[in-house]
C-alpha cells in the first residue's frame, strides 16, 4: 500500500465504483478501501492452497458451465502469465486467481456498499457476508457499527444495574483503606470485602470489584500487624528488628495513602458514556482504570502480607532471615521492594555485628542477636561465656562467618576482662581503616555482606594476633606448659628422684597421719636440692602439694599428688577438668616411678657381697643349695620385672611425653587464635592419655597394668621381709644380737633362741616358705604379663606397637605365649 503506483490505482478504482450522490467522500471511501485491503479477516483455511489447485478449479467450473473454449483460453493465458519474468510480472498469482474467482462468484459485491447513517441508536446493523471458497465479505459504515453495538450493550448494562460505576469506584477506594463503603462492605463470613448478593450488578463488574477489594483485605492484615506491634512497644515486648520492620511497613503504607489520595481526587470526575466525544473526556477513574492504577500496589501489598504472616512469631535475626528468603525473586519490582525493606529491617542487626566485632559490646536488650551471652566466672568466659544462637542466625550470614564474628568479639572481651588489656581498640581501628569501613554507627547495611565479611576477617586477624602476643609474651603461656610437663608429668628427673627419696618414708605410713605442711616443706627441699631451683620463682610458687581424698587403709602413696595453680587468664586453658586429667596422668606416672624406685631398693637389698658372707655358705650344704636356688629365682624375677618397667617407662617418657610435647610446641608456635591454641592443647593432652593407656577404650589393659604394678610392689615388700630375716639369721649365727627388733618380726625372732641345729632347721623351713611365696608371685606376674602383652595388639593407637616391640624384641614372650 506504500507504493505510489498502487495507491494511484486504488484511488482510481474507488472513484469509479463510488456512485454519484453518495454520502461518502472520496477520501473516506479510500480510507475504507485501504482498511479492507489491509485487514486480516481471512482465516487460515480460506487462504489458497496453491496455484495449480485454483487453476484446476476455475477450468472445471468453466467446463461445467459449457464454456469449453473459455477454459482453453484461460489455460493458455495462465501459461503465458507464468512465463513472464522481470518488470511487469506478477508475484502473487494465486491471490489474483482467487480474487477473479470470487468476483465471478459474487458479481454484486463489486460495488462498494452504501449504508445510510441510522436515525436512532437502535438501528439494526446491516452487513453483507458471503462465502464461497471461504472468503468473508464485510461491509462497514463510517460511524463504526461495532462502537454502536458496544454503546448499546453498555447502556443496557447501566440501565440493569442498581448502582453506577462511579459509586463502586468510590466504595472500592474505601475498601482499599480498610473502611466499609456504602455498598462494598467487609463480610466476616467470607473474610473479605464484597457487594451484597441481592444487589443487581453485572457479573463482570462484581468480579472486578472482588478482585480490587483484595487490596483492602491485604491492607487490613498489614495495618493490623503494625498496630499490634506498635501497641506492645511501650511494654518493651517488641525488639529493634521488629520495630524497624514495622517502621518500614509504615513508610510503605504512607506511600500507599498518597496514591489513594490521588485516586480519590480522580474519582470525583464523572465517568463519560461510551458515545461521548473525545473532546469532552476528562481525567476520570473507572474500575478498569483503577485496576491498572492498583496493579503495582497490589503486588507490594501481597508481599507485605506474606511477610507479616511469615514473621508473626519471629524476632531478631530469625525475622531478618525469613524476610531475606522472600528477596530471592526474579521480578525486578519484587527485588527492588524487598531490598529497600531489608535495608531498614537489617539495620539494627548489622549495628549489633559492628558493635560486637569492633567494640566487643553486645547491645541486645531483646535477645535478637545470634550471639548469646551468659554470666560465668572469668576462667569460663572463653568456653562458656558466649555461644551462637542458631535460631537467630539469618540465612545471609554463613555459619563460618558467624563463628568468626563470635570469636572476634569474644577475643575483645577476653582481653578486656581476663587479660586487663586495652590494645584491642587500636587493632580494631586499624582493621576498620584497612577495609575502608567506618567505625561509626550505620557504616554497614544489607547487601554489603562482602564488606561485612572483609571487616570481620581483618578484625579477627588483627585482634587474634594481639591476643596471642599477650598470652605468649605477657603471660608466658609456653613457660607454664613446660613447667607442667617438668613437674606434673615428671619430666625433671633429678627433682623427681630426690622428691621420691625424701617423701618415701612419710608416704609409707597411713594417709590420715600425714601432714600436708610437712610434705610442702619436703617439696621445697627437693626444689632447692635439684636444678628446679633455677626456675622462675613465679612458676615454682604455683607448684603445690595436694592430698586427695582418702579412706580407711589408704597409704600416703595413694593420696599424694602435686598440683599447678594456673591463674587468670591461663585457667582458660588449664581448666578444672583439664587439671583433673593432669592429676590422673601424674598419679599414673608417680606410681610408675614408685615401682621403679621399689625395684631399685630391692636390687640394693640383694647385694652379692652381703650374700657371700652369709652363714649358709659355711654350714648346711642342703640349706645352702636351697638358698642359692631361691636367690637365683628371685634375681631372675627381678630382672624380668625390671625389663618390663624400664622399657615401659622409656616408652612413656620418650615415645609419649616427648613426642607429644614436640608436636604441641610446633602447633603452639603456628596457631593464630585462641580456639586453635585450645584445640592444640586438647590434642596434646588427649594424645598423652591415649598413648599412656588412660583412654576410655583402654580400661581393661590399664587394670592389668596396675595389677602388674601391685605385684611388683608386693614382690618388693616380700623381698625386704625375706632379706631382713636373712640378715637377722646371719647376725645370730655370728653370736651377735640385735638391740631392737621390729614389731612385724617379733613372732619369728623366737625361733632364733634355739640351738644352731634347730636354727638351721628352721632356716630351711623359712627358705622353703620364701621359695613358695616367690613362686606364687612369679606365677601371678607371668600370668598378668601374658594378659597385658596379649591385649597390646588390640589397642587402636599405632605407637603402642612400638611398646610391644620393645617388650618383646627377642620374641621371647611370643614363643612363650603363642597367640591362638
Amino acid at each position: 500500500m506504500d507504493d505510489p503506483q498502487t495507491s494511484a490505482l486504488l484511488r482510481e478504482l474507488v472513484l469509479r465504483l463510488l456512485p454519484a450522490g453518495s454520502p461518502f467522500s472520496p477520501d473516506a471511501a479510500l480510507r475504507y478501501a485501504r482498511r479492507l485491503l489491509s485487514s486480516r479477516l481471512l482465516s487460515p483455511s480460506s487462504l489458497p492452497a496453491d496455484e495449480t489447485s485454483l487453476s484446476d478449479s476455475i477450468k472445471r467450473q468453466l467446463a461445467l458451465s459449457g464454456r469449453t473454449s473459455a477454459a482453453l483460453a484461460f489455460s493458455d493465458l495462465l501459461h503465458k502469465l507464468s512465463m513472464l519474468s522481470g518488470p511487469g510480472s506478477l508475484r502473487h498469482r494465486p491471490a489474483l486467481l482467487l480474487l477473479l474467482k470470487s468476483l465471478s462468484d459474487h458479481p454484486a459485491s463489486c460495488v462498494l456498499p452504501s449504508l445510510p447513517l441510522p436515525a436512532s441508536k437502535k438501528t439494526a446493523v446491516q452487513s453483507t457476508a458471503g462465502g464461497v471458497g471461504g472468503v468473508l465479505m464485510l461491509s462497514k459504515d463510517p460511524d463504526n457499527i461495532r462502537e454502536i453495538a458496544l454503546r448499546e450493550y453498555s447502556d443496557l448494562a447501566i440501565e440493569d444495574a442498581e448502582i453506577d460505576e462511579q459509586t463502586l469506584v468510590r466504595d472500592v477506594l474505601y475498601a482499599a483503606q480498610g473502611i466499609d463503603g456504602r455498598f462494598v462492605r467487609f463480610d466476616p463470613r467470607s473474610d473479605g470485602y464484597d457487594l451484597p448478593e441481592t444487589m443487581r450488578v453485572p457479573r463482570s463488574m462484581r468480579t472486578m470489584v472482588r478482585r480490587l477489594c483484595e487490596l483492602g483485605w491485604l491492607f487490613k492484615k498489614v495495618r493490623g500487624f503494625v498496630s499490634e506491634n506498635m501497641g506492645q512497644l511501650a511494654a518493651a515486648e517488641v525488639g529493634t528488628v521488629a520495630q524497624a520492620f514495622c517502621s518500614a511497613l509504615q513508610d510503605e503504607l504512607s506511600d500507599y495513602y498518597k496514591l489513594l489520595a490521588v485516586l480519590e481526587s480522580q474519582a470525583l470526575n464523572p465517568i463519560p458514556s461510551t458515545g461521548s466525544s473525545s473532546g469532552d473526556l476528562r481525567n476520570y477513574l473507572s474500575l478498569r482504570r483503577l485496576a491498572v492504577w492498583l496493579a503495582e500496589p497490589m503486588v507490594r501489598m501481597r508481599l507485605m502480607a506474606v511477610l507479616v504472616d511469615g514473621c508473626k512469631d519471629l524476632r531478631g535475626g530469625a525475622m531478618a532471615g525469613a524476610i531475606h528468603g522472600h528477596a530471592q525473586h526474579g521480578d525486578p519490582l519484587v527485588q527492588e521492594f524487598m531490598g529497600r525493606l531489608l535495608r531498614r529491617v537489617c539495620s539494627p542487626l548489622f549495628e549489633m555485628v559492628r558493635s560486637w566485632v569492633l567494640e566487643g559490646e553486645l547491645e541486645d536488650l531483646f535477645s535478637e542477636f545470634f550471639i548469646l551471652s551468659q554470666p560465668v566466672k572469668a576462667e569460663s568466659l572463653w568456653r562458656e561465656g558466649y555461644r551462637i544462637q542458631t535460631s537467630m542466625l539469618p540465612s545471609f550470614i554463613s555459619q563460618t562467618l558467624a563463628q568468626r564474628i563470635l570469636r572476634t568479639g569474644k577475643s575483645i572481651n577476653f582481653l578486656r576482662v581476663c587479660c586487663e588489656d586495652n590494645g584491642w581498640a587500636d587493632a580494631a581501628a586499624e582493621a576498620a581503616a584497612h577495609v575502608g569501613t567506618t567505625t561509626r554507627r550505620g557504616g554497614l547495611g544489607y547487601g554489603e555482606t562482602d564488606a561485612l565479611e572483609a571487616l570481620v576477617v581483618e578484625a579477627a586477624k588483627r585482634i587474634d594476633r594481639h591476643l596471642m602476643d599477650v598470652i605468649h609474651k605477657r603471660y608466658r603461656f609456653k613457660d607454664h606448659c613446660l613447667a607442667i610437663k617438668r613437674y606434673l608429668l615428671l619430666g625433671q628427673g633429678d627433682f623427681v628422684q630426690y622428691l621420691m627419696d625424701i617423701v618415701g618414708p612419710e608416704l609409707s605410713g597411713p594417709a590420715n597421719t600425714i601432714s600436708s605442711f610437712q610434705l610442702a616443706g619436703l617439696l621445697e627441699t627437693a626444689i632447692r636440692a635439684s636444678n628446679a631451683q633455677y626456675d622462675d620463682r613465679d612458676i615454682l610458687d604455683r607448684l603445690k602439694v595436694k592430698m586427695m581424698e582418702h579412706g580407711d587403709g589408704d597409704r600416703g602413696w595413694d593420696v599424694f599428688s602435686l598440683e599447678y595453680d594456673a591463674m587468670v587468664p591461663l585457667d582458660t586453658v588449664f581448666t578444672a577438668s583439664v587439671m583433673k586429667k593432669y592429676l590422673r596422668i601424674f598419679n599414673y606416672l608417680w606410681k610408675l616411678k614408685r615401682v621403679e624406685h621399689a625395684l631399685i631398693r630391692v636390687w640394693k637389698t640383694m647385694k652379692p657381697n652381703c650374700i657371700a658372707s652369709c652363714i649358709f655358705a659355711k654350714e648346711g650344704m642342703g640349706v645352702k643349695v636351697q638358698f642359692v636356688s631361691v636367690l637365683r629365682r628371685c634375681q631372675v624375677l627381678w630382672n624380668e620385672m625390671n625389663h618390663f618397667v624400664t622399657n615401659f617407662q622409656y616408652y612413656i617418657m620418650f615415645e609419649v611425653l616427648e613426642v607429644s610435647w614436640a608436636r604441641f610446641s610446633e602447633e603452639m608456635d603456628v596457631t593464630k587464635d585462641m580456639d586453635g591454641l585450645l584445640a592444640a592443647h586438647e590434642k596434646y593432652l588427649s594424645s598423652i592419655m591415649e598413648k599412656s593407656l588412660l583412654g576410655e577404650k583402654s580400661q581393661g589393659i590399664v587394670r592389668t597394668l596396675f595389677a602388674l604394678f601391685d605385684l611388683i610392689l608386693r614382690f618388693r615388700s616380700h623381698a625386704e621381709m625375706w632379706f631382713e630375716r636373712i640378715y637377722e639369721l646371719q647376725i645370730r649365727g655370728r653370736g651377735k644380737s640385735r638391740s631392737k627388733a621390729k614389731d612385724e618380726f617379733s613372732k619369728t625372732n623366737s625361733w632364733l633362741e634355739g640351738g644352731r641345729k634347730a636354727m638351721m632347721q628352721l632356716a630351711g623351713e623359712f627358705i622353703q616358705k620364701m621359695g613358695e611365696d616367690l613362686d606364687k608371685i612369679a606365677a601371678e606376674y607371668t600370668s598378668s604379663l601374658a594378659v597385658f602383652i596379649s591385649q597390646l595388639p588390640m589397642q587402636q593407637h599405632v605407637d603402642l606397637k612400638f611398646l610391644l616391640f620393645r617388650l618383646d624384641f627377642t620374641e621371647y614372650y611370643s614363643q612363650l605365649y603363642p597367640t591362638k
